[in-house]
């Protein structure tokens, strides 16, 4: 990953407080948020990556004016940060990210110190990174940091968030809680969804191209077979290749999968050379246009149709 670190290094102290008072770019904060309706000034909250923005945006309502770091149709994976996004994080009143997954985001928060922060990764329990067995092609990871695709965690995130903005402004604290009540009955309808759509699948494997899904399929029963490991730009080796093979023969699998913002070649030549359909579930690191919804819970219900066809569940 790039992490920009001869950038971030050379910055001094001097220079970051002069940037701090410009944007980074058109959707940073400035140093006034604007006001929300009926001319209460709106909290600046930045957040790392698209689910923790769909978050922010559903909890904090018109209270925030939320910046995400991450544009889209950049793979998160690899953000680099420019010195005045860095330092616009000192005069933001939240940040929400999770520390291990965007090595960039974690030096800037370190080094802008916001007002506030909330650390996905220092309440939620993380898996062990896996794809199968998978991890021998040279490419070794501690964790899975996919944390967001088991919507019972997203749960837990918006509960932190809301108490941290009631945090930053008392006042709307109520406004906060009802709009995570909300919310939480979304998310819960989607995991009942999910559970019904996957709950008796007569192939419980699924091949895709990047190994993302391990919560996803952690909590609906499942076993995500990962043509790569965690990160998506690994090549995977001929021998892995190979095996993945194997266990869609063995398997009957029908689909390979891949997504929006990774190269789906390997995963298409794989189908190829199966004869097996190619589909895609999308690791929701991103909204773009290619996305099958605007917003997380359409994408997430997307992803249970793609995987409730390709898996023959009743």
């Amino acid at each position: 990953m790039k992490i920009l670190r001869g950038t971030l290094a050379a910055v001094s102290a001097a220079a970051m407080l002069g940037l701090a008072a410009c944007s980074a770019y058109s959707d940073a904060p400035a140093s006034g948020a604007p006001a929300s309706s009926g001319g209460t000034t709106r909290l600046a909250v930045s957040v790392a990556f698209y689910p923790f923005e769909f978050v922010a945006e559903r909890v904090g309502g018109d209270q925030v004016a939320v910046t995400n770091l991450t544009a889209p149709g950049v793979e998160p994976h690899d953000l680099e940060l420019t010195p005045q996004q860095v330092a616009s994080l000192s005069s933001v009143d939240l940040v929400v990210y999770q520390s291990g997954f965007q090595p960039a985001v974690d030096t800037a928060v370190a080094q802008a110190k916001p007002r506030a922060s909330v650390d996905t990764a220092s309440f939620l329990s993380l898996l062990a990174a896996s794809q199968d067995g998978a991890e021998g092609d040279g490419h070794t990871a501690a964790a899975d940091p996919h944390t967001w695709l088991d919507p019972t965690n997203m749960v837990t995130i918006a509960e932190h968030v809301r108490d941290a903005l009631s945090s930053a402004r008392p006042e709307a604290a109520k406004t906060f809680a009802a709009n995570t009540e909300a919310l939480v009955a979304d998310l819960t309808a989607l995991d009942t969804t999910l559970k019904t759509d996957l709950g008796s699948c007569a192939i419980k494997p699924f091949i895709t191209s990047h190994a993302a899904f391990g919560y996803l399929a952690n909590r609906y029963g499942l076993t995500q077979v990962g043509i790569n490991g965690v990160e998506p730009d690994v090549e995977p080796s001929a021998a892995r290749i190979a095996e993945v093979q194997k266990i869609a023969k063995d398997n009957n699998v029908t689909t390979i999968f891949f997504e929006t913002l990774v190269s789906p070649v390997v995963a298409q030549s794989i189908a190829g050379d199966l004869g097996l359909k190619t589909d895609v579930l999308d690791p929701l690191e991103g909204i773009t246009a290619e996305s099958r919804g605007t917003d997380y819970l359409e994408v997430m219900r997307a992803n249970g149709a793609s995987l409730k066809t390709a898996n023959q569940c009743s």
